[in-house]
């Protein structure tokens, strides 16, 4: 456990740039700070600084691998094509869906139970139907969002 947590504190001292310190204490336990220790058993530690910076996209795209599998542009718009046309479709049946759950809805809010004398009771009864047009109008927007990111 000391062992992780010295590797943790390293790790983050020298992504702060900051200077470690480690220190032996009077029981054979190490221990580790930031603050400068004088005292005996403590001495420095020397850290590369860790570059956790991301690789420019030009450097991401030379390190994919030799048999990285790749297509060539027509297949790719081919694959685009068919994603859009089914996506599409699954808008298309979620539309109606929703145009359903907002009708099935609506003729729930025009009934009044016996049972129902506060609006709390209604609300209740009325919540499942809500539900699902709430879920409908997500996957729709969804849905489009997708669709928005089609190239």
């Amino acid at each position: 456990m000391r062992i992780w947590l010295a590797v943790i504190l390293a790790c983050t001292a020298a992504a702060a740039d900051a200077e470690m310190w480690k220190c032996i204490g009077a029981d054979g336990n190490p221990s580790y700070t930031n603050v400068r220790a004088d005292a005996k058993g403590c001495k420095s530690l020397n850290l590369e600084p860790l570059n956790t910076a991301p690789a420019p996209r030009a450097q991401q795209q030379q390190l994919k691998p030799a048999n990285f599998p790749s297509v060539d542009s027509e297949t790719q718009k081919q694959r685009d094509a068919g994603r859009r046309k089914i996506l599409e479709q699954e808008l298309a049946q979620e539309q109606q869906q929703l145009d359903v759950a907002k009708k099935e809805l609506a003729e729930q809010q025009e009934i009044r139970l016996g049972n129902e004398r506060n609006f709390a009771r209604v609300e209740e009864r009325l919540k499942p139907f809500d539900s699902r047009v709430k879920l409908h109008e997500s996957n729709v927007e969804s849905l489009k969002r997708e669709l928005a990111n089609i190239k």
